[in-house]
């Protein structure tokens, strides 16, 4: 297969309408349906259902997009860090870390003062984005190593270190009625009439349906948390940065959380294997 073919049939099945497809693509519906109709004959599968009103992914379509998406993706973050590597100065070297904004940032601080006391560290720009993304950075070359947590983030694909695990817990208004609380379960949590939990974005981007709020990042989640607009369960490492009017509360039965280090497993950088190192011995 070719790399085009791919991203026509990649275009076809997340739109799921040949002329929205094209549009996207910039060429004609009629060259995209022949291309789409070559690939079939190729691999002797049909990628897609279509009838006069809608177009479908067939088991082997649903396939092949899971896993070209997969390899288009490595053929952009070959290309970008073949550009980095081209264009960085003769010897210097540099490591792109990702992270979501407002996690373990205690832990990303000790990394970073770590790594720069080694000997022959480079400089490490970090990257702070919304929920979900660090993966998608991995995976198309925008950035060479990342802090995930699990079981919210996929690693499937990536190499990785386990850095720690945790409990989690409910972070509420002070003057809370749970906020006194030793501890309490995630149905109670679960169960806030006034305070429904927030809504993450999928990876498409779209949110799940619910009452709570739509959140974006840590900072917004927080302070919907601060005007008593929403509760929230996190990793119990953030009860060390709450800001005055906030109490954390151990949630007994929440699912634990692990923090790994990640990377993309055709890494082969003397750079980014001392930081994996340093990130391991913290």
């Amino acid at each position: 297969m070719e790399t085009r073919e791919l991203r026509y049939f990649v275009a076809v099945a997340e739109e799921l309408h040949f002329g929205r497809a094209a549009q996207r693509l910039g060429i004609a519906q009629p060259p995209l349906s022949r291309a789409i109709r070559q690939l079939e004959r190729r691999l002797g599968a049909t990628l897609l259902e279509r009838s006069s009103r809608a177009v479908a992914l067939t088991e082997a379509g649903a396939t092949l997009l899971r896993e070209g998406r997969a390899a288009l993706d490595a053929v952009d973050a070959a290309d970008r860090r073949t550009r980095r590597a081209a264009h960085a100065p003769a010897g210097a070297g540099r490591i792109v870390l990702v992270t979501k904004a407002g996690a373990a940032s205690e832990l990303l601080a000790k990394l970073l003062d770590a790594y720069a006391a080694e000997p022959g560290a480079v400089d490490v720009d970090v990257v702070l984005c919304g929920p979900g993304e660090q993966e998608r950075l991995l995976r198309t070359g925008h950035a060479d190593v990342g802090l995930l947590h699990l079981p919210f983030d996929r690693i499937a694909g990536l190499d990785t270190e386990v850095l720690r695990t945790e409990g989690q817990v409910a972070v509420l208004p002070a003057g809370h009625p749970l906020a006194g609380r030793a501890q309490v379960r995630m149905a109670e949590v679960a169960a806030l009439p006034e305070q429904p939990l927030p809504r993450w974005p999928a990876d498409d981007g779209s949110y799940p349906e619910g009452p709570g709020p739509r959140i974006r990042d840590h900072t917004q989640l927080l302070q919907l948390v601060a005007l008593g607009r929403t509760a929230a369960v996190l990793p119990e490492s953030v009860g060390a940065h709450l800001h005055d009017g906030l109490v954390a509360v151990p949630v007994v039965d929440a699912a634990e959380v692990t923090t790994v280090i990640a990377w993309p497993p055709q890494t082969r950088s003397r750079p980014i294997a001392a930081l994996i190192d340093t990130a391991t011995r913290l």
